[in-house]
């Protein structure tokens, strides 16, 4: 099946000539001259076939109404048709609009799935109870883990029972398992050599707390960039911070008291909030970038506030925090299809988008 046959069919419905009804997963892939395997395999979000591939039989699918029996299947197999996300229930992450950006990932692609999500708040104390008590009711099929610790004892559980799951980001010390990230430690390298090659020499690192996977990535990216050529940043303005707009504030404040003299002029900063915090900062203190400082955050474009909205737009590193939700769902549906774990590891596209935020160091 070519785009204009694609673009035909379109036309088609949209002129209300369309034929509605049930085709099978035979019929769809004899219209687009694939294997019913691969579209299989396309459809449940399987990594070996071609993401060109998995779009253009989604399209196909939508377009002459392809819907598999999904409950017959779930039957034979086993399967609630549920997915479950465990949060704590003492913490704020029902508020966290990054958390929230992640969420409606995961609901778009779980919708297109047909699966539902069981939200399970548990004590901090005990999630890994919940875990358990999920699974060994089964009242989910698996489990999408976010916000990874360290060495996350949640994963360590999980993948020792065999519990099928998809962790967004990564851990260490624990067994072998499917998961999806950025690039942390590369993308804040690369944005600490483009602050050197402007000249600069006195950072700060703004980042999120210790005990998060990717605040360690980024931490151990910039710190070693900056090792190579023969920099480093001063213990008092390393930050491992929430990432909200008041710790930006409070951080940016300590950092722009400072002599002229000692003052970073290059900051990179871990989430766009924390850099509204910072800027805000920087106008109290009568400074404004690029002219007195440079700043790269990262961006997880977020709708309502993203790099290019600030005022000067800021340089940033760059990835769709709801994408990550949406792969996660789809190497969960084909974790359970039985796709193999090495398959399920993906390392998913960051940009360094440059804007008006970073500039020359002064002389």
């Amino acid at each position: 099946m070519t785009d204009s046959d694609l673009e035909s069919a379109a036309a088609a419905q949209e002129e209300g000539i369309w034929r509605q009804e049930r085709i099978s997963l035979k019929d769809l892939s004899r219209r687009l001259n694939l294997s019913p395997t691969t579209v299989s395999r396309a459809l449940n979000g399987f990594p070996e076939v071609s993401a060109a591939t998995r779009q253009r039989v989604s399209e196909a699918a939508r377009l002459y109404g392809y819907r598999p029996d999904r409950n017959a299947r779930r039957l034979a197999q086993g399967r609630v048709g549920a997915m479950g996300l465990v949060f704590p229930a003492e913490a704020t992450a029902l508020h966290d609009p990054l958390y929230i950006e992640f969420l409606a990932g995961l609901g778009e692609a779980a919708a297109e799935a047909q699966m539902e999500i069981t939200l399970i708040p548990a004590q901090r104390a005990d999630e890994i109870g919940a875990y358990r008590r999920a699974a060994s009711e089964r009242s989910v099929d698996g489990f999408v883990v976010s916000s990874p610790l360290l060495r996350d004892l949640r994963v360590k559980e999980l993948a020792a029972q065999e519990i099928p799951f998809v962790l967004h980001g990564r851990t260490q010390g624990a067994g072998a398992h499917a998961w999806c990230d950025i690039d942390n430690r590369d993308a804040f390298a690369r944005a600490a050599r483009l602050l050197t090659d402007l000249g600069h020499r006195r950072f700060a690192l703004i980042n999120g707390k210790a005990e998060a996977q990717f605040a360690v990535e980024r931490r151990t990216g910039a710190l070693g960039a900056l090792e190579a050529r023969g920099l480093r940043i001063a213990p008092p303005f390393v930050f491992h911070v929430n990432m909200t707009e008041e710790e930006g504030y409070r951080a940016g404040r300590l950092c722009f008291q400072r002599a002229p003299a000692e003052r970073p002029t290059a900051f990179l900063v871990s989430s766009v909030f924390l850099a509204l915090g910072l800027m805000r900062a920087a106008r109290e203190a009568g400074l404004e970038a690029p002219r007195d400082f440079s700043v790269i955050a990262h961006d997880d474009r977020t709708p309502y506030l993203r790099g290019e909205f600030f005022d000067p737009p800021l340089t940033a590193t760059s990835a769709s925090i709801r994408d990550a939700g949406r792969r996660a769902v789809e190497l969960l549906s084909a974790r359970l299809e039985g796709a193999p774990i090495e398959r399920l590891q993906e390392i998913l596209p960051l940009d360094l988008v440059l804007r008006a935020s970073t500039g020359p160091a002064r002389s």
